[in-house]
């Protein structure tokens, strides 16, 4: 029987010691920008992304090694952008995961230039990966590919999306497509680009890529309505924030019972687009069921 819990606890520890040693060590005039980097970036948290990472290289016969630069990569972006997205300048938000934010304890300056450094360096993380035990061709497709999940077609588009519709009403359509480039986008490149560095074929990048874009819908849908649903104390961030902004949601748009349906039937698809995979991707599996039924 896969044990989920078991699997991401060891994943998770192992991210945490290589995104330990991926920081440069504090030292001099840098050494203000490089703690308030330390201190997103290693805060803790699920380390969805980097883990999805791994278990799509591990899901075609790869080696976690192969992958772990990107799986870095990934989480270094990721904080980068919870960084940004906490500013007073976009969501204006105090706590995360439980502590005061970035800007909060190092002033608005230093947390935007350790959210720059963070999404710099993830490129210069993932590069130095084909050194060692991925192919160099495979790490630079990898690379192009990340950075348009990270970019103006990506991440920044979706923010861009997301900031300019505050108080505006959206189609179940358009809501997919501002989530899709926002949060989907990561979630992408890191299956597909775990999947490649693992030496997948075209046919199961193809069937991962569906698994993909179901699992990041399906997490933002269950984030919407944890967002409703949740208290402070036990999301660890400002709920209700999504309403008060005049933000559509999931839940705003269909209703609670049919967001709900709509996550359960997202996982369904997930499920099925890796119907043809072995026990070697039990880990994706699990993790499309744990993303939906994660509770409060």
């Amino acid at each position: 029987m896969f044990d989920l819990h078991s699997y991401l606890k060891e994943r998770a520890q192992i991210i945490e010691r290589a995104l330990a040693q991926s920081l440069e060590e504090p030292a001099g005039a840098a050494a203000r920008l490089h703690e308030a980097m330390r201190y997103s970036l290693m805060a803790g948290g699920k380390r969805l992304r980097p883990v999805l990472v791994l278990a799509s290289c591990e899901a075609v016969g790869g080696k976690v090694e192969a992958a772990m630069g990107l799986a870095c990569a990934v989480e270094m972006i990721h904080t980068y952008s919870l960084i940004h997205d906490d500013l007073p300048c976009m969501d204006d938000d105090d706590m995360r995961r439980g502590r005061p934010t970035n800007h909060k304890v190092y002033g608005e300056a230093i947390a935007t230039l350790a959210g720059d450094a963070l999404l710099t360096d993830a490129f210069k993380v993932l590069a130095r990966s084909a050194h060692n035990s991925a192919p160099p061709a495979l790490v630079l497709e990898t690379i192009a590919e990340l950075a348009g999940a990270a970019g103006s077609a990506g991440m920044v588009a979706g923010q861009v999306i997301d900031l300019l519709g505050e108080g505006k009403s959206k189609t179940v359509e358009e809501l997919e497509e501002l989530h899709g480039k926002k949060t989907g986008a990561l979630f992408l490149a890191s299956v597909r680009g775990g999947a490649r560095l693992g030496g997948a074929s075209g046919a199961q990048i193809e069937s991962l890529d569906a698994y993909a874009r179901a699992l990041g819908l399906a997490f933002q849908v269950v984030d919407d309505l944890l967002d409703v649903q949740g208290t402070p104390e036990q999301m660890g961030k400002r709920t209700q924030k999504d309403v008060e902004r005049g933000k559509a949601t999931y839940p705003a748009i269909l209703g609670i019972e049919r967001s709900l349906d709509l996550a359960r039937e997202l996982e369904t698809r997930a499920h099925r687009a890796i119907a043809g995979f072995g026990n070697s991707a039990d880990a994706l599996r699990h993790i499309a069921t744990f993303v939906v039924e994660r509770k409060l």
